[in-house]
């Protein structure tokens, strides 16, 4: 019997590629019937999956898919990591991975309850823009007591609710990728959300971080989008 893992805990994993010349040189029927077949796999992985367009916003990757799951048991992650790795291999003549990032759901240390700003990434619809990017504070951080790191973060929270229309989803990865934070933001305008960014950067937490970097930027896309954007095929409206 499968051990079972923390409730409520999801895997969050981005991928984000770029078409390779071949994908390019398909006649835009392949195209279409490689986009198609590719969904069926990624349905298979048992995941809620999600498409964004990167490319022009990017001149280092194409597309991104965004995969989400709940964690029941401790296999779970392995199940999903064979069924992923087996639907990107197969089209590696196509695609190329540029980066991946990805890690778990788990409570705040430094908030009380659920925000109605968090990010539920198991529902089905998405907001048009998406920006996520690693994260990876410094060691005084770490050396700090709990109630200063309390006060700091409390700072960060108020400037954060003054952007009710900006969610967030912040996933844990120690020990698991090279950050230790994996930051997911989903609005409507890219430009409210650079101002809320702005202002952060003035905020005392912000001394101890290390890095933030790369931020990849995308744009959500239906399925039927994506055809329309890199296989040659209408959307349908």
């Amino acid at each position: 019997m499968t051990e079972k893992a923390t409730s409520n805990k999801t895997l969050n994993h981005f991928t984000l590629f770029r078409f390779t010349p071949a994908y390019w040189s398909l006649d835009p029927a392949a195209r279409v019937s490689f986009f198609s077949t590719w969904q069926a796999e990624l349905q298979a992985t048992g995941a809620c999956t999600y498409h964004y367009q990167v490319g022009p916003l990017s001149a280092k990757a194409d597309a991104l898919l965004w995969s989400a799951l709940p964690i029941e048991g401790n296999g779970d992650s392995a199940q999903f990591f064979g069924a992923l790795g087996h639907a990107l291999n197969a089209r590696r003549e196509w695609i190329e991975p540029v980066e991946t990032l990805w890690g778990y759901t788990k409570p705040s240390q430094y908030a009380r309850g659920n925000s109605p700003q968090e990010i539920d990434p198991l529902k089905p619809q998405r907001h048009t823009y998406l920006i996520v990017y690693p994260f990876v504070k410094t060691a005084d951080w770490y050396l700090l007591s709990r109630d200063t790191r309390q006060g700091m973060m409390n700072q960060h929270i108020r400037i954060g609710h003054q952007y009710p229309e900006i969610q967030q989803l912040l996933l844990y990865s120690f020990g698991l990728q090279d950050q230790e934070f994996v930051v997911v933001y989903e609005t409507e305008d890219l430009q409210r959300f650079s101002e809320l960014v702005n202002e952060l950067r003035s905020s005392e937490a912000r001394r101890y971080t290390l890095r933030d970097t790369p931020v990849w930027t995308a744009i959500w896309r239906s399925p039927e989008a994506m055809n329309a954007l890199y296989a040659g095929k209408q959307a349908s409206s």
